[in-house]
């Protein structure tokens, strides 16, 4: 179980890593359409869209590497006054009942919207804008993979808490 953990947290640590750069490539491109738009005094649909595009896959791909660090938004009304069993049992149920069929549900049907967008091969409906728009649409199925895998992660560390006799 153990070794499971491990390459389910590595590929979150890897995810988190590449999806890091993404956030360096966004602030880039708001650089240069803050230079281009106040010094030369216009600005380009693409590039926009580039911004658009990046935020969207930054916030989708990184949801796993933030679930891993648990920075992800809970209630922490009960939690924090609970045991480390407690707590588990709480992280097992909500990814059991909550979490894998929430991801499941989201993966099918982004699948089927993306696969939709690129067998019409939708693009920006912005003059100038970018084509592809189902690359975005696929990250949304990508970023729910790696919100399940991690979870899963989450849920074997859960069971491991909750049978281990000396927590």
């Amino acid at each position: 179980m153990q070794k499971s953990i491990d390459f389910l947290d590595w590929i979150g640590e890897k995810t988190g890593t590449l999806v890091s750069w993404i956030a360096v490539f966004l602030a880039v491109m708001i650089g240069l359409d803050v230079i281009v738009r106040y010094i030369f005094k216009f600005t380009y649909v693409w590039m926009i869209e580039i911004e658009i595009y990046l935020f969207g896959m930054l916030f989708l791909l990184a949801s796993g590497y933030t679930f891993k660090f648990e920075k992800h938004v809970r209630v922490d009304v009960f939690y924090t006054k609970l045991s480390n069993k407690g707590k588990a049992w709480v992280d097992l149920f909500g990814g059991v009942f909550l979490l894998v069929p929430w991801c499941y549900v989201v993966i099918v049907s982004s699948w089927y919207y993306g696969q939709f967008s690129f067998m019409i091969g939708e693009s920006s409906p912005q003059p100038g804008g970018l084509p592809g728009l189902y690359v975005l649409k696929f990250c949304i199925t990508l970023g729910f993979i790696f919100l399940l895998l991690q979870g899963i992660s989450h849920m074997l560390k859960s069971f491991q808490t909750i049978f281990n006799k000396k927590a």
